[in-house]
């Protein structure tokens, strides 16, 4: 479906304003009516009035039609033929109540300058203008019997500037306005893109292991029902999974969504040019760890890309942990009163210990980094690098340690 474009939508809403207020400034021609209503007995007093009716009309008319200088989205560089036809119709009808009604007549020449400006590009509606100032003047000066017809030049000059800046003021608002609107279409594109992409992962691998695990309880029913049975509640824990994601996804709550949140690090990973080695599913995750795990993805993939400078990030899965482990530079500093928890590891503690899981903080003997979140006690390692803290700007995951390794570590946390 295609969507209207917004600038012509908004100059249709406008021109019959702009019309209106055109209009108003017909009462200037009141003298030359005058003029063809005193001659009324004439041919030429009743041909100049019809001349001037029709001006008047095709002038607001010009305003009505106005100029959506947009089509199909793209901006108008070229000369409009209706618009140089209107002109013309002004210029030819102008030029009538000249000849019939005289000096009065001369009016219409402000009226032509400020359709031109209104409706052709600069380059042309300037020359006419002047050229429309230049004959009046002219006219007026040198025609005999026009008494107090000059001025004219001096008339047509200011309104043709007065217009001209007003209407490139209207031009700029309606362009802020379309800019407006086509960056409000733009979000809703991009969100819509961003939930597709979601969703297929969240819903693709979900739905093919429902379908092959369906499969094998078929034919598991007459040979082991019990194995079918274990099969069946598979299926029925990764459906409800499945539909719990979904809706988190499409309501945009804000609990986390463990398989969308393994597609955004991936993005996210591969944008920082950081190889990625993800697990391909999450169905050995039980239900209630996964928002949490969820949580520290986030939160460990967020400091790989920030501040580890890393080539390779490892993230494992399993029913009971989840490891975010990167080859960066680790934690390295001189100044061990400097290392302290940031708001993102007290926030992912809190969460933890809500779920009786343990925050562990590493750096390998090999290098880099790595967190954990585990609901297992931890076993202390045995050797463990010395205690550094990290360099400015170091990740809030590579600044837990120092603060919180004891003398001598507690199986609680695992010191680096």
């Amino acid at each position: 479906m295609s969507v209207p474009d917004p600038v012509i939508q908004y100059d249709t809403r406008f021109n019959w304003y702009a019309a209106l207020g055109a209009g108003v400034w017909l009462v200037f021609l009141a003298p030359a009516v005058q003029a063809g209503w005193n001659a009324r007995d004439t041919m030429a007093g009743w041909l100049g009035l019809c001349a001037l009716g029709a001006f008047c009309v095709l002038y607001v008319w010009s305003f009505i039609w106005g100029r959506p200088y947009r089509q199909d989205g793209v901006l108008w560089r070229t000369v409009q033929p209706r618009a140089v036809l209107i002109v013309a119709g002004l210029l030819a009808l102008g030029a009538i109540v000249v000849l019939t009604l005289h000096q009065d007549g001369l009016a219409t020449a402000v009226y032509v300058a400020v359709a031109g400006i209104t409706l052709l590009p600069r380059r042309w509606s300037l020359p006419l203008a002047a050229l429309l100032a230049i004959g009046g003047e002219t006219l007026a000066r040198t025609t005999p019997g026009w008494q107090g017809a000059d001025g004219v030049a001096l008339s047509v000059l200011l309104a043709g500037f007065a217009v001209w800046g007003l209407w490139t003021a209207m031009r700029r608002s309606r362009d802020l306005v379309a800019a407006k609107e086509e960056n409000a279409l733009l979000m809703i594109d991009q969100e819509r893109a961003r939930m597709a992409r979601d969703l297929h992962d969240i819903l693709g691998h979900s739905l093919t292991v429902i379908a092959v695990k369906a499969e094998l309880a078929d034919r598991l029913v007459d040979v082991s029902p019990e194995r079918a049975r274990a099969e069946i509640a598979d299926i029925q824990r990764l459906s409800r999974d499945a539909l719990a994601d979904v809706r988190q996804t499409v309501e945009g709550v804000r609990e986390l969504s463990l398989p969308a949140e393994l597609a955004r690090a991936r993005a996210a990973l591969r944008a920082a040019e950081i190889e990625a080695d993800l697990p391909g599913s999450t169905d050995d995750v039980p239900s209630d760890l996964r928002e949490l795990f969820a949580w520290t993805l986030r939160e460990g993939v967020t400091n790989v890309v920030r501040h580890s400078a890393a080539s390779r990030c490892t993230v494992t899965l399993t029913a009971d942990r989840i490891t975010i482990a990167d080859d960066g530079r680790g934690m390295r500093a001189a100044d061990a009163s400097a290392v302290r928890d940031g708001h993102g590891l007290s926030g992912l503690r809190e969460r933890a210990a809500a779920e009786g899981a343990q925050v562990v903080v590493e750096s390998p003997p090999a290098g880099g980094f790595r967190l954990s979140v585990v609901t297992a006690p931890v076993a202390v390692a045995s050797r463990q690098p010395p205690v550094t803290p990290p360099t400015a700007g170091r990740s809030d995951a590579a600044s837990v340690g120092a603060r919180n390794a004891p003398a001598t570590p507690a199986p609680a946390e695992t010191p680096r």
